[in-house]
Parts: C-alpha cells; sequence; structure tokens
C-alpha cells in the first residue's frame, strides 16, 4: 500500500509540493531581514502597505470606468486585489516571520507557512492541535490587512478574541498594523502608545512576561478602550462570531449613517473553524424586542408538568430530541385547567405551553444544557439567569435564548424570574452570514471528518497540513463497561495510579454534571485536581495551560475550541522538567464517553502528544452512556451479563468500537440534514433579507439615486404626485424633504420587514403540514414567500404614498422635536458654565459620584466618559 501511495499522491501532498518552492523563497530573505532595526523593519512593511494600496487604487479606478454592475464589478474587484496581494506574499510573509522572531521569540516553521498561505488562498487549514494555528493566522491576516480592506479574525469566546490580539497584536504593531478587538459589549484597539504610563522596568518585565505566558495571560496594559466603529477601522479586527453577526444585523437598523460600525466583509479567518461553521449553526442569530408581558401560564405548566410521568403521560424521543403527549395526559390537562377540549381552536395557546412545559421536563437537563448562573444588574440588583451551555465546548452562552417559549418555560421550571417574551426584529444564520465575505478561510485541528460540509456549504476546501514533528502519540483501544458506576470506579483507579506515578492526566467529559460527578470520586481518593466547566471558565487559559505539569489531573468540559497549549512541565517549564514529564509518558488523555461527533474525540485526543511529545489517550465507555444508551447496546450487554463479568471489568471488543462509530456517522448525518434543512429555508429569506437591506443602506447612505428610484415606481401608479413633490421642495427645499423621506421609508422598511419576518416563521410552520397532502414543503413555502414578499412591497409603496400627501406633519412634528431639544442643550451649557465657573471651589464638591454628569450626556458621572469632567471620576 505504501509502495502505491508513492506513486499516487494525494492532493494535499500535491498541493504542499507546489508550495515548497515559495516557501523556499520566504525562508532566504530572513538573513537580509534580521540585519534590520526595528525602525527599518516597520518601515519597510509601511512601504510595502502603500505600494499595494497605491496599486489597487490605480486598478479600483480603472474599473470603475468600465461602469460595471455591481456583482461583475466585486468579481473583478476580488481578482485585482488576490493578483496584487499574491504578488507580494513573499516579502509580507517574510516580514512576519521576522516580526515574530523579534516579538515573542518564535519563527514560523515550514509546515505553518504552508498552513498560512492555504488560507491566504481561501483554504481550510487543518493543523493537529499544538502546531501553532494562532502563529500561522498572523501570515495571512497581515498579507491580507496590507491592502486596506479590512481582516476579520474569528474566534470561538471573548477570551481567545482578546488573548489572541494581545499575544499576536506585537507582531502586526511591529509592522506598523493596527489591532481592534470586539468583546460583549466593549471594545479595545491593541495600543503601545496606551501603556506609557507604566514605567519602562515594568513594560520591560511585562514584555518578558508575554513571551512566556502570552499563549494563556491577557496583559489588558496593551488595550485601550474605543468605538465600535474604530475597532471595525482597525486594519485586523479580533472578535466572536456572534459579534460580527449581530453588529452586521444592527448594522442594519440604524437610522443615522454616523452609527453604523461594520465597513464590509473583505476576509475572514475562523479559527476552530468546524466549531463556528458547523457545530453553532445550528441556531440563528437573532435580534428581538419585547412583545408582551409573560403571564403566569408558564409556572402552571411548570408545576403541572412536574405531575406527569414518563411513559405513561408523555414519551420522549432523544434521537430526534422530541416528546409527544399521550391521552393520558390530555384528559389530566383538561381536569386540572377545567376544559372541555384542549384541542380546540380556542386552547391553541395552552397546549404550546403544555408542550413546551413537558419539553423542558425531560429535554433540558440543569448543569448539561444550562446552568442557573447569579447575575448583577447595572443597577446592583443581584439575579438569577438561565445560562445556555454550548453542548459542543461546554461554555456558557450569555445573551442566547431558546425560542419560541422554551426559555421561559425552563426560567419556571427552575423558578427564576421569567423574561419577558420576544418578537425578531432581524435574524440570519452563520451560514448566509459568513458566504458575505469576499473571501473566507479558517483552521481547525479536525475539519476533514466535515470536508463534505464544508465545500457544499460554503465553497471551502480543506486541506491537511502535515506535522512539524512526528506524532508518537499512543491512541489505545475503548474500555468498555457495563455500567456506569463500574466505569467512574475503573477511570478512579486507573487516575490515582498515573498521579502517583506522576504522569499528568486530562479527562475530558461532556456535561458539568459527569465533570463534577468525577471530581467526587477522585476526592474520595485524595487525587488533587482542577475543574474546568462553564461555571469557571475565568480561569480557563491558566487551568489549561497548568494541565501538563508533573502529577496535574484535570477535570474539563469539552475540549474544542479552548485554543490554549499544554506544555509537558507546565507553561514556564525547563527543559529538564520537560523531559522528565515527557519519560513518564507524557500526557494522558481520558475520554469518559464517546461524543455525538467524531471531531469533538478527535480534539480531545489531539490535546496529547503534541509537537512530537510522548502522550497516551483512551476512551473509557459504558454501555449506559447515552450514545449508547440510545443507539443500541442492549445485546452487548446481555452478552457480559451471561459472562458474569464485574462492573468495574472492561471488555475491548471491535463490535462495539463499530457500533459507538456507527451511531456517531448517523447523528453527523441528522445534524447536517438539520442544518441544511434550516439553511434551505433561510436562502429563501436570505434572497429577501439582503435586497431589503441593500435598499435600506443606500437610503441611509444618502443616495439620491436610491430614493429618486422609489419615488419614480411610485410616479407609474401616481402620476400626481410628481408635482406635489415639486411644490414641497420649494417650501421646504430639496435637501430637507430629502431627509424627511428618507428617514420616513427607512421606518416603513423597519416595520414591514419585522412583521414579515413573523408572518414568514408562521408560514413556515404552516407548509410543513401539506407534506400530508404530497406537497413539498420547501417548495410551498417558496410560493408563499414570493407571493408574502411582493404583498409587502406593495403595501409599502401605498404607506409611503400615504406619508407624503401628509408630510407636512411630518416636517412640523421634525421642527418641534428639534426646538424641545434645543431648549434641553441650552440649560444643560448654562448648568454645565455654572459648575465649571466653581471648578477648583465649593461647587464641585457638591457633585457626587452618582450625580448626572454636567456635561449633559444623560450618564452618571461615574459611567460619564468625556474628557471634560474627568476629574470629577477621580
Amino acid at each position: 500500500m505504501s509502495f502505491i501511495s508513492k506513486i499516487f499522491k494525494s492532493e494535499d501532498e500535491k498541493l504542499i509540493n507546489k508550495l515548497s518552492p515559495i516557501v523556499e523563497e520566504v525562508f532566504a530573505l530572513e538573513e537580509d531581514l534580521k540585519k534590520l532595526s526595528d525602525t527599518e523593519l516597520k518601515d519597510k512593511s509601511l512601504a510595502l502597505k502603500n505600494k499595494i494600496r497605491d496599486q489597487i487604487k490605480i486598478e479600483e479606478g480603472i474599473l470603475t470606468a468600465k461602469d460595471l454592475d455591481e456583482a461583475e464589478f466585486k468579481k473583478e474587484d476580488k481578482r485585482i486585489v488576490e493578483s496584487i496581494l499574491e504578488n507580494s506574499l513573499v516579502e509580507a510573509f517574510a516580514l512576519a516571520r521576522e516580526a515574530s522572531r523579534r516579538t515573542l521569540g518564535m519563527m514560523h516553521y515550514k509546515v505553518q507557512v504552508i498552513g498560512g498561505i492555504m488560507m491566504h488562498r481561501g483554504y481550510i487549514a487543518e493543523m493537529r492541535t499544538g502546531e501553532g494555528k494562532t502563529l500561522v493566522a498572523t501570515l495571512p491576516a497581515y498579507l491580507n490587512a496590507l491592502s486596506g480592506k479590512g481582516v476579520h479574525v474569528v474566534t470561538v469566546n471573548d477570551y481567545l478574541s482578546k488573548r489572541d490580539a494581545v499575544w499576536m497584536g506585537r507582531i502586526y504593531d511591529a509592522l506598523g498594523l493596527t489591532v481592534g478587538i470586539l468583546n460583549h459589549e466593549v471594545s479595545y484597539l491593541f495600543d503601545r502608545e496606551a501603556i506609557a504610563k507604566v514605567d519602562e522596568e515594568k513594560e520591560k518585565l511585562d514584555d518578558e512576561q508575554i513571551k512566556i505566558e502570552g499563549s494563556f495571560k491577557i496583559e489588558n496594559e496593551y488595550l485601550k478602550r474605543i468605538t465600535r466603529r474604530e475597532a471595525y477601522l482597525a486594519d485586523i479586527t479580533y472578535g466572536t462570531n456572534n459579534e460580527f453577526g449581530f453588529d452586521y444585523l444592527r448594522d442594519n437598523l440604524v437610522y443615522e449613517k454616523g452609527q453604523l460600525v461594520q465597513r464590509g466583509h473583505n476576509f475572514a479567518i475562523v479559527d476552530e473553524v468546524d466549531s463556528i461553521l458547523i457545530d453553532e449553526s445550528r441556531t440563528p442569530l437573532i435580534i428581538s424586542s419585547e412583545a408582551q408581558d409573560s403571564d403566569d401560564l408558564y409556572k402552571k405548566f411548570a408545576r403541572f408538568a412536574d405531575k406527569l410521568v414518563e411513559g405513561e403521560d408523555f414519551e420522549k424521543d432523544e434521537k430526534q430530541r422530541a416528546i409527544s403527549l399521550t391521552t393520558s395526559a390530555m384528559e389530566k390537562t383538561e381536569k386540572e385547567f377545567n376544559l372541555k377540549n384542549l384541542y380546540s381552536a380556542d386552547n391553541v395557546k395552552l397546549v404550546h405551553h403544555l408542550e413546551t412545559a413537558v419539553k423542558a421536563k425531560a429535554l433540558f437537563i440543569k448543569e448539561k444544557q444550562y446552568v442557573i448562573k447569579d447575575v448583577v444588574k447595572e443597577n446592583g440588583m443581584h439575579t438569577k439567569e438561565i445560562m445556555i451551555v454550548d453542548e459542543f465546548t461546554g461554555r456558557m452562552q450569555p445573551g442566547r435564548r431558546w425560542s419560541d417559549g422554551l426559555h421561559q418555560a425552563i426560567e419556571a421550571k427552575e423558578n427564576v424570574q421569567i423574561q419577558k417574551e420576544s418578537k425578531t426584529i432581524a435574524s440570519i444564520t452563520y451560514q448566509n452570514y459568513f458566504r458575505f465575505y469576499m473571501k473566507l478561510s479558517g483552521m481547525s485541528g479536525t475539519a476533514k471528518t466535515s470536508e463534505e460540509e464544508f465545500f457544499k456549504v460554503y465553497s471551502l476546501p480543506v486541506s491537511m497540513i502535515p506535522t512539524h514533528r512526528k506524532i508518537v502519540r499512543d491512541d489505545k483501544s475503548d474500555l468498555i463497561f457495563q455500567t456506569e458506576k463500574g466505569k467512574l470506579k475503573a477511570l478512579t483507579k486507573e487516575v490515582k495510579a498515573l498521579f502517583e506515578k506522576g504522569q499528568p492526566v486530562l479527562i475530558g467529559t461532556i456535561s458539568i454534571e459527569k465533570n463534577e460527578m468525577i471530581s467526587k470520586y477522585l476526592e474520595r481518593e485524595n487525587v488533587p485536581h482542577n475543574i474546568l466547566n462553564a461555571k469557571n471558565h475565568e480561569r480557563e487559559g491558566e487551568i489549561i495551560a497548568g494541565a501538563g505539569k508533573k502529577h496535574a489531573v484535570t477535570i474539563a468540559t469539552n475540549l474544542a475550541g479552548r485554543g490554549v497549549d499544554i506544555k509537558l512541565g507546565g507553561p514556564n517549564t525547563t527543559d529538564a522538567e520537560k523531559e522528565e514529564v515527557n519519560n513518564l509518558g507524557g500526557l494522558f488523555v481520558i475520554g469518559t464517553e464517546r461524543h455525538e461527533a467524531r471531531r469533538i474525540d478527535n480534539q480531545l485526543r489531539g490535546r496529547s502528544g503534541r509537537q512530537g511529545d510522548n502522550g497516551a489517550t483512551q476512551f473509557f465507555v459504558s454501555l449506559e452512556d447515552d450514545l449508547m444508551r440510545v443507539f443500541g447496546g442492549s445485546g452487548v450487554k446481555n452478552m457480559m451479563n451471561r459472562f458474569g463479568l464485574p462492573e468495574d471489568m472492561p471488555i475491548t471488543s471491535k463490535m462495539v468500537s463499530n457500533m459507538l462509530e456507527s451511531a456517531q456517522e448517523k447523528i453527523e448525518g441528522f445534524h447536517f440534514d438539520s442544518r441544511k434543512h434550516t439553511l434551505q429555508y433561510d436562502d429563501v429569506l436570505n434572497h429577501q433579507r439582503q435586497g431589503i437591506y441593500e435598499r435600506r443602506r443606500k437610503i441611509l447612505l444618502s443616495d439620491e439615486k436610491e430614493l429618486q428610484n422609489i419615488l419614480e415606481e411610485l410616479y407609474v401608479v401616481k402620476p400626481e404626485l410628481r408635482e406635489f413633490i415639486k411644490e414641497k421642495e420649494e417650501k421646504y427645499s430639496v435637501e430637507t424633504l430629502q431627509e424627511v423621506l428618507r428617514n420616513i421609508y427607512l421606518q416603513i422598511i423597519d416595520q414591514y420587514f419585522m412583521a414579515h419576518l413573523e408572518h414568514m416563521d408562521y408560514i413556515r410552520q404552516s407548509v410543513n403540514l401539506r407534506a400530508y397532502g404530497q406537497r413539498d414543503p420547501l417548495v410551498e413555502y417558496k410560493k408563499e414567500a414570493l407571493l408574502t414578499y411582493r404583498a409587502m412591497q406593495d403595501k409599502m409603496k401605498e404607506d409611503f404614498y400615504n406619508f407624503i400627501l401628509h408630510v407636512d406633519n411630518v416636517v412640523a412634528n421634525i421642527e418641534a422635536q428639534k426646538i424641545m431639544r434645543d431648549s434641553q442643550m441650552k440649560n444643560q451649557t448654562h448648568i454645565a458654565l455654572e459648575n465649571k465657573e466653581g471648578e477648583s471651589g465649593v461647587e464641585d464638591k457638591k457633585i457626587g459620584r452618582n450625580d448626572p454628569c454636567p456635561c449633559g450626556s444623560g450618564k452618571k458621572v461615574k459611567k460619564c466618559d468625556c474628557k471634560e469632567y474627568e476629574y470629577l471620576r477621580k
């Protein structure tokens, strides 16, 4: 077989062989660049940046003169930019390597340069854990940022976006580029000037520390708080998929040009690409507003659902994650709520409440799908909230809520404050958001198993990058136990033996509940250990970085997207300490059960044996695990019972291993179908969404041509309107009238599109019933969607026409509001001047930190960010 593989090389090998000459060219520049001073290196980078941007500007000017349509222009523009960047690739990569050596003490290996080229060319680079993906991303990010069109580096959580920007920001800073960071409700700029207040000695210490601890520690002194727009205007912007997606939706809801934050979608590098583009893409991004007060029905049905018995009143299907009510449940409901017929037209709402309450009870388990978290509100009040836990990464997802009343049902079940129901204002799937980018690329340790989906949905090919050193990890066969109790007893015994030997152990679990259960077993045996789960994710980097120390035992929920390397001996280890741990066998990774997705298991295994280190992995599986219980295994259990094996005695069975892999493939296929199904429906809505948002943006950006097009459409059916508009232009001026009409149309768009989204949701639910009539629900949905969209556009025109006829009232209302605002500003200015006169006197002492700021912002002194009254906050 090896002889044949030498003759017929894989596509990945062919690609890598083609890239080898380019890599050699990059390395050939190394010695010349080392001779430059830091200033000369930065000047060389800035000269390359100016050269590239000037070339793009000239070529785009020629392209604009050709008067192409928008789609053709974008296509040609992309080709031009790619050609210019490709010609500068060798020099840019060499500069980034040298800047990395000077700032971080690391230089990209040959395989890392290959990974960088692949990402620049729009591939997903599959690189094993520990191969330095974070460093690799600096190469394509730097090269593409030279175009001046912006680069987005997408991470799985706020911690990683902040850490990676601070850690890698030193490279970009040394080359004269700016780095923005998007976190939840706050934005930063990586800025060396921002640490000017730190004395030189501490600054030197920080520089040295970041080389050692940069892989997990965030140096906040390198960050300056800025606006959202400023973060997007940086050459390179780090942020989470949620932040980029929500900012896109919010940009399509603003009413003033200055409120826009994003500047387009040029190039995105997606870290942990399988986690973001596949695992999280099942749930669309939704911006909601409060629809109505939550009533007592949630609480009543939560109490009632507690009385229902599984098997008697309802059945649950764990494969489909669905419940079905029995006749018994219906009879009990009618009796409890004094109803004649539960399924009459008047009781549709009650049926919905009943089903969500039973689903919350049967399918959503505390500390598996969600946790109850203490939250401190702005007013200082403490409250408890239901926080969703991502099943693939084990992290909490702040700001995300289950839809259709399910989140409220869980709040009622856990007796926490029930938040108001909501209605959708704007929504988009991750698939459709990331397809906006002119160029998309990614990196992951486990992308090959989802290669088909990446290519079909995102047109992203996957390329496997070889490891820097040969992998010598020992992946042991699964151990299969009869019961979970027996599995945990054997696991504890094995961990204790490894701990006493000194070999570091990493235990991967699939939920917080299992995480804490194993912790109790280890406590009984006096085995010291660290726990990492959604409850203590603040210490995530520190815990993972220390998992390779001698005698370390770490229990962690899913390791997908954790982003921190586990180095043998720990982050600050010596060569002797590392070698000692390596001789003990390296990191031993234990999986406590198989995950639904093979990728998650592979990511856990990949934590061991990085960069040619020793290591071992093994999964401890019981026939009571969810995967085995749901997808078979009773035959194996009967066989083990017949042999009379003790519960903590394992077997290694190829049949069971095959059964597990088969179950994983089935679930992966099921989830792929589910995501494809969601995307097919969203594609219909996305076509309409893009049309609406494109028109909205053109009007917002004062595109007179677009507003004129809308009026021309009205003139066709209402010819008398043309003369009316001319009269009003003479009365108010062309500019004033256009501004008024622009604001009117934006509000009409938002109101109608919000109602359209709600109506489309109803259509989607209703078309599924048409399958019983042998009609394809998707085809029916497309027909209904088109009719609804056309009807909405006609109504929008009619509404706009009616508003134009009453434009005098609108202008009068706007002028009244302006007079009121001017009056308020005068009063605030008067107060501010009075306070300023007494800056050094008694007057300032009367203004407390909780008083309104004299600048007139409306914020309290302690929360205001004005410069004028900064001294009051000190």
